[in-house]
């Protein structure tokens, strides 16, 4: 599949910023600190350049209100009455702290509970895709809720020292989530290796008993819609390093400085470096694994294309 900038950024960021604000909502900071209340307009704009980095992947932007009318069928059209629904309680929290510097329990774990969902409804968005085999898998869901924890964490912790906070029991969360969502997506990576094709040209075509089914000719000439949002390939040894590097920057880096800020008893300027240091690590790693996990799935319509 095309690994498209905007849905890349779409699903990072929106990651990091529901990952973010359902801390917020859980009152993992304390609400009267500057930092905290820092952290609530981040998340907020987070989500918000995710959602509207999204809506550059569209044919027709300005038709995209029509798919909040598909919520029964479509995870797309939940994903977004979601995020509308989402952005209520974020809000009131965000206010709270703003405004009179305290948490509001209700309307935060509420929050909390509602990004937590709107991951999901994103995630099923590519995991409910049976044409995508790489995708079709409930680890696809576990990756994007893990990620979203360990980037939320990893903020949180980031705004914590910051504020002057004590964010040891924080930031040791964070690493065990790093850990925990890697160990998540090597589990992914795992399975994307032992796939056996359930749909090839012999299957697709019926012609399967016969013999092996090879391409006379292509379908189209030149390149179209399909091919060009569909056929995108990458070369396994290239994939293979892409992987390494993803895991390194977005796993090892940030899990190695945020135990270096929760166990060596740095300064909390150095502890602040450190975490911000970590917390960019995480985000260039997402943006390796978003665009690996687009550009290694195959959709079935390339059977056609000798593919």
């Amino acid at each position: 599949m095309h690994p498209a900038p905007s849905i890349i950024l779409f699903t990072t960021l929106s990651g990091l910023g529901y990952g973010l604000a359902a801390m917020l909502g859980l009152g993992q900071l304390d609400p009267s600190a500057t930092a905290t209340k820092a952290a609530h307009i981040v998340a907020l704009l987070l989500i918000a350049g995710g959602l509207s980095s999204s809506t550059l992947h569209l044919g027709n932007p300005q038709r995209a209100w029509r798919a909040f009318s598909q919520w029964r069928s479509s995870w797309l059209s939940r994903e977004g009455v979601m995020a509308v629904l989402t952005f209520i309680p974020l809000a009131v929290n965000a206010i709270a702290s703003l405004w009179s510097g305290r948490y509001s329990p209700l309307p935060g774990i509420l929050g909390a509970l509602l990004c937590g969902i709107t991951v999901y409804c994103t995630a099923m968005i590519y995991a409910s895709l049976r044409s995508v085999q790489a995708w079709n898998t409930a680890w696809t869901p576990a990756c994007y809720l893990a990620f979203a924890l360990a980037g939320g964490l990893t903020l949180a912790s980031l705004f914590s020292t910051f504020g002057g906070g004590e964010a040891v029991w924080l930031t040791l969360l964070a690493v065990a989530a790093l850990v925990g969502a890697w160990g998540v997506k090597l589990r992914w990576w795992s399975r994307l290796g032992e796939l056996e094709q359930l749909s090839t040209p012999e299957t697709a075509t019926g012609l399967g008993p016969i013999g092996k089914v090879r391409l006379l000719e292509r379908p189209h000439m030149n390149g179209n819609y399909l091919t060009n949002e569909m056929g995108f390939r990458v070369a396994r040894k290239h994939a293979a390093k892409l992987r390494r590097v993803a895991l390194l920057v977005g796993g090892a880096v940030p899990a190695v400085l945020l135990l270096l800020t929760a166990i060596a008893g740095t300064s909390p300027g150095v502890a602040t470096i450190l975490s911000a240091i970590a917390a960019l690590a995480f985000f260039a790693g997402m943006l390796a694994e978003r665009w690996l996990f687009f550009a290694e799935a195959r959709h079935t319509v390339m059977n056609y294309y000798g593919s």
